[in-house]
């Protein structure tokens, strides 16, 4: 009972500290009216899920604005414009912090780096410490999995496309055949894809959606904010990640297709882009 006091508590801080003001939502970020799944080839379509309003970066992080923040660059291709890769999930939580602390917003996370998470069930993160949530915060974070599959699918302006804008990936994304020096015919190889210098490229130089956002088909995966297995119960051995990446095959890069890696696991494909509540 005292937990529970304590956790209701907190709970009513955070909705009075809320900040309901949209003048605080920056430029690059859409606003997603919510509502029930449109998108015909959507995991959710005609199932009884609604989605709540919520606000997506237009596009991927770049790696300018994860310097701006985090004051360093890990990616393995560097350039302004082009997205920061090889970020784990918990660096993803971290800039999310840092971000909301510098724009002046309620953090949505609190790592507790001292406490070993025991609904972490992965034997390859070695890392494992406590997130906490603030479900009411204005602060930025991680889309939510059915969050991302709508905004991915048009949202209530679906056209029903496979892929996020289009059913044609070489006007909508950035992918292994498109994203080195030539376009590649063959079947998919790693290594005639690195032979043909295949890497990242700018954000938002590829046709958006039908909500104005771009690269959520190819260029880097995404990370979301929940367990891949068990999106019920907060546990698992992986986190989730969505949209595909540079180096991914075209049936991997579905709006409806989920993946999952280790939160502890990057790569020169693994991105993301952040999220914001809606105030009431």
């Amino acid at each position: 009972m005292k937990k529970l006091i304590v956790f209701l508590g907190v709970l009513f801080f955070y909705s009075c500290t809320y900040i309901k003001d949209d003048k605080s939502v920056s430029n690059d970020l859409v606003l997603v009216k919510g509502g029930f799944f449109v998108n015909q080839n959507s995991n959710l379509y005609k199932r009884d899920v609604r989605v709540n309003d919520f606000y997506i970066s237009r596009t991927e992080i770049t790696q300018k604005e994860w310097v701006r923040v985090m004051g360093t660059n890990p990616s393995r291709y560097k350039g302004d414009d082009l997205p920061v890769e090889m970020v784990s999930w918990y660096d993803c939580i971290a800039y999310c912090i840092q971000r909301s602390k510098q724009e002046g917003l309620q953090p949505y996370y609190k790592i507790l780096k001292d406490s070993i998470d025991e609904f972490n069930k992965s034997e390859y993160d070695t890392v494992k410490c406590v997130i906490s949530i603030y479900p009411l915060s204005n602060g930025y974070r991680l889309p939510k999995e059915i969050e991302w599959e709508y905004a991915a699918g048009g949202g209530q302006l679906s056209k029903s496309y496979t892929y996020s804008g289009g059913n044609d990936m070489n006007t909508i994304a950035w992918y292994w055949r498109n994203c080195g020096d030539q376009f590649l015919t063959e079947n998919w190889n790693y290594q005639i894809l690195e032979n043909n210098h295949g890497r990242t490229r700018p954000v938002a130089s590829k046709t958006p959606n039908e909500l104005g956002l771009f690269d959520m088909t190819g260029n880097v995966r995404e990370w979301c904010e929940d367990w891949f297995e068990n999106q019920e119960i907060p546990s698992g051995h992986f986190r989730s990640h969505r949209g595909g990446g540079w180096i991914g095959v075209e049936m991997f890069m579905k709006n409806n297709d989920r993946d999952y890696f280790e939160a502890n696991g990057i790569g020169p494909d693994q991105g993301f882009r952040v999220c914001r509540n809606v105030g009431e």
